[in-house]
């Protein structure tokens, strides 16, 4: 899934403007990828699949539910990044896929699927996310509407091929004609069929879903670990159900993206610790813990970015939470922050791509 809304990036603050000295890191998440194939899933719907060569395999290894973010060409601003969600499983595809649906007013969506075919190049970040459950061995229940039911396909893939539980999905689209997926996931209802269930739902046939009839469906799932995506209308309506059927807050995840304004492919810009002081950091990520010199006015992911090490992020500018990590002790500051909520920040979140250190000595832990 994506937000596809057309915005400008922000203008980036001059060197004449900030006067303290900093240096230009390569942004190692950055890479150009080959489209080996388009297929056309529905009438606004393709799917995109790129070759990973084996020199980037460690780079693109992913979890399902998670997502690529795209770089687009743009006559007006020279690109514009947008998320999409992986369909492919690591679990069963070699290939990465991403599935891309037209928005009317969606400029991304439109080029992508009017200007790439086999052999075209794009340039995208490593897989990013926090979508994706915990363990494969638990029951699932999948609740999507339109192009949600990207990530949903990644998931059920991959928890019924590596997994053990049984998986039901909620499908909504417009009509028949919209479905994505349609045909594989009969295949996969026929392979599965004691753990997989789909229930379609089709606007022209019976409207809108409402609060009392998904509560009637969703009743018997009350105990499943649920993940939801599509149109915020649908998941509000989708919450309030499953709020009538007593299911508990944390066993809910919502997918939900953001247009980025700014340029998450840029360089990394570190301060000079010279100039701007410095914090002591320890960071313990991908099981290593490591020990910085965090300069005072850099970002915490800038720094471990600039550094070579492989931290989480998609956005680089406080707008999703795939860089979230935990302040064990010490104290920073958040710049931007449009995604965690009071009781993330009471749980010691914070945002490494928005977070300056205020404290001497921070210690700081991203999810393994």
């Amino acid at each position: 899934m994506t937000d596809d809304l057309d915005l400008v990036p922000t203008a980036k603050q001059s060197d004449a403007e900030d006067p303290r000295p900093a240096r230009v890191a390569r942004n190692s998440h950055v890479h150009n990828l080959t489209v080996v194939e388009v297929i056309v899933e529905t009438g606004d719907a393709v799917s995109l699949v790129f070759e990973v060569p084996e020199t980037l395999a460690s780079k693109f290894r992913y979890h399902p539910g998670q997502f690529l973010t795209l770089r687009i060409p743009s006559d007006q601003t020279g690109s514009v990044a947008r998320c999409y969600s992986l369909s492919s499983s690591p679990h069963l595809d070699d290939d990465l896929v991403v599935t891309v649906k037209r928005t009317p007013d969606g400029y991304a969506s439109n080029w992508l699927c009017d200007n790439v075919s086999e052999g075209s190049i794009l340039t995208v970040l490593t897989p990013s996310g926090v979508f994706t459950p915990k363990t494969l061995d638990v029951d699932l229940l999948l609740i999507a509407a339109g192009s949600g039911i990207t990530p949903m396909l990644s998931i059920a893939k991959s928890a019924l091929i590596s997994g053990a539980g049984t998986v039901f999905l909620f499908y909504a689209n417009k009509d028949e004609d919209s479905v994505i997926f349609g045909a594989e996931l009969a295949e996969i209802m026929a392979e599965f069929p004691d753990r997989f269930t789909v229930t379609h739902w089709l606007e022209s046939e019976r409207g809108l879903p409402n609060t009392r009839e998904l509560s009637e469906i969703l009743a018997a799932y009350s105990h499943y670990d649920t993940y939801i995506c599509g149109p915020t209308p649908f998941m509000d309506v989708v919450r309030r159900a499953l709020a009538d059927i007593g299911m508990s807050d944390a066993k809910v995840h919502i997918e939900t993206y953001r247009s980025l304004t700014g340029d998450p492919f840029a360089d990394i810009v570190v301060g000079d610790v010279e100039a701007d002081g410095h914090a002591s950091a320890t960071v313990e990520l991908n099981g290593e813990r490591v020990r910085l010199e965090w300069p005072r006015h850099t970002k915490l992911l800038d720094l471990l970015l600039s550094k070579g090490y492989d931290a989480p992020y998609s956005c680089r500018e406080g707008a999703c939470s795939a860089c979230a990590c935990t302040v064990r002790s010490g104290e920073v500051k958040m710049l931007r922050n449009d995604t965690l909520v009071d009781a993330d920040l009471r749980a010691g979140l914070t945002l490494a791509c928005q977070a300056v250190p205020i404290s001497d000595d921070v210690d700081i832990a991203f999810d393994q």
